[in-house]
């Protein structure tokens, strides 16, 4: 255990402030999506618990260098990064597993309150009881909502006339197209800075093996969206008659992930009947690759300043300091 680190023997309460969208919201957006002539749904409708496992499990993979480089990155300048922090309240958007947020609190035990913010409800409460449990003196909360929305900060009285710095680790700015991500940091300028982890753009050979691998696990976690829509509401989709793909498009910048009908079928959902061809791709996800200076542009273009930004030896990816002006 590092000297910075605080141990806390018992568990304490977590308290959940619940904002997850409800299941009829989920329902129009899947009839929604699957009616558009490119069938696409949201990639944060692949965080339920299965999902947000998975993803866990992605990110150990040796293929998938960036969240071990991100890692390494916060571990090389934990110092100056721990000064940002200062005594603000820490606010993780997409927290998941919070593995790298210990990094931090690690190493800056001046910051007495975490907010955990995510969409999948029971990993979100495991993960902040976790963090509480191994960090004394450490109050956590648990924000239930989609950070893709206006975040509820102002119903979470702890935070009240408090400052705040926000952490969006793993590069998940990249899974909203550039006009999204700079509305998204304009809804987040809320949080007054901002830390965020931003892949930076490399070869297809680099980049493809990261996003569908040699075990399969990115494919399943893609084809556990179906699983999830046939589970909470009542579709048909047969998880044997179709695949995954992932594909860099150097041209955009960008991952493009899809699940893939490997024949003609029709999918049956509450009164619909959704066909699909041979072939035809229902779109999960995209995850946008920058340079540097592509990113500073977007972020001043929501209205940050960017302060400082650390990029690991083989540039691969960037960690931005982002202040609000």
């Amino acid at each position: 255990m590092s000297s910075g680190e605080r141990f806390q023997a018992q568990p304490q309460f977590v308290k959940l402030y619940d904002f997850h969208p409800p299941v009829e919201d989920f329902r129009s957006a899947v009839l929604q999506g699957l009616a558009q002539p490119q069938k696409a749904l949201s990639a944060k409708f692949l965080y339920d618990k299965r999902g947000s496992e998975l993803f866990d499990a992605i990110c150990q993979l040796p293929e998938y260098y960036l969240t071990r480089t991100e890692m390494a990155i916060l571990r090389a300048h934990t110092k100056d990064i721990a000064r940002a922090l200062n005594h603000r309240v820490l606010v993780e958007l997409g927290s998941g597993s919070s593995q790298k947020i210990r990094i931090l609190l690690q190493a800056a035990p001046q910051v007495h309150t975490y907010v955990g913010v995510d969409i999948s409800r029971q990993h979100l409460q495991e993960s902040c009881l976790a963090l509480q449990q191994d960090f004394d003196g450490l109050d956590t909360i648990a924000l239930c909502a989609d950070y893709t929305q206006p975040l509820p900060l102002d119903q979470v009285p702890e935070l009240h006339h408090r400052p705040t710095l926000g952490f969006f680790p793993g590069s998940s700015i990249g899974n909203l197209e550039p006009a999204e991500a700079v509305a998204f940091l304009k809804t987040v300028a809320v949080l007054g800075e901002l830390i965020v982890g931003v892949d930076l753009k490399k070869s297809a050979a680099i980049l493809e093996p990261a996003y569908d691998d040699a075990q399969g696990i990115s494919a399943a976690f893609a084809l556990n969206l179906l699983t999830r829509i046939n589970r909470e509401l009542g579709a048909d989709f047969d998880l044997r008659q179709f695949s995954y793909q992932a594909h860099y498009n150097e041209a955009a910048g960008r991952i493009e992930m899809a699940i893939v009908s490997l024949g003609d079928q029709r999918v049956h959902l509450d009164d619909r009947e959704i066909p699909f061809r041979q072939g035809e791709t229902l779109h999960t996800e995209y995850s946008y690759k920058y340079t540097v200076e592509e990113f500073q542009l977007l972020a001043m273009e929501a209205g940050f300043q960017p302060v400082e930004v650390w990029v690991d030896p083989d540039q691969h990816f960037s960690l931005h300091h982002l202040k609000c002006l």
